[in-house]
């Protein structure tokens, strides 16, 4: 790891533990995107730098008047190096983050071409993972998430 990947994550760190303490005082309500990346019957996940390391689904922060579509095209690119123009809206999601309220906005694409690069200063790890194999420490709502694939999780 470079200096400045680790330079970069440390930022990601201290960022997160102030967003975690903003959060904690004033219980935002925030909207998020999570973009389920498909390649048949595998699904990408990823690892954050910042805060718990269970893996996750990649996407990131609604910004103030940016479409979720949009958010995830802006996320991929900049945490994987993806363009992805065609998405899928699969719903909405509730769920209490470090003690914040988000909606999370989830999109679904099937990439023809499997093969990324990640940003390493935000994410520590990225791999494929059957859907029905799993790894046993994953964020809580992920599984909610993929539910909405197979449409037995009601959209909210």
């Amino acid at each position: 790891m470079t200096f400045a990947v680790a330079v970069r994550r440390q930022g990601y760190r201290v960022a997160f533990a102030l967003l975690r303490a903003y959060w904690f005082v004033r219980r935002p309500i925030l909207h998020g995107v999570k973009c389920v990346l498909t390649d048949g019957d595998q699904v990408l996940l990823v690892r954050h730098t910042y805060g718990p390391r269970e893996w996750d689904l990649p996407g990131g922060a609604v910004r103030r008047g940016e479409p979720p579509a949009d958010t995830a095209r802006r996320e991929m690119q900049e945490e994987l190096g993806i363009a992805i123009d065609s998405w899928t809206p699969l719903g909405d999601v509730w769920a209490e983050i470090h003690y914040a309220r988000d909606t999370l906005h989830c999109y679904r694409a099937e990439l023809r071409d499997p093969a990324f690069s990640f940003a390493r200063a935000e994410l520590g790890a990225a791999r494929w993972f059957p859907r029905d194999r799993l790894p046993p420490d994953i964020k809580p709502y992920v599984p909610r998430i993929l539910a909405l694939l197979d449409g037995t999780e009601p959209a909210r």
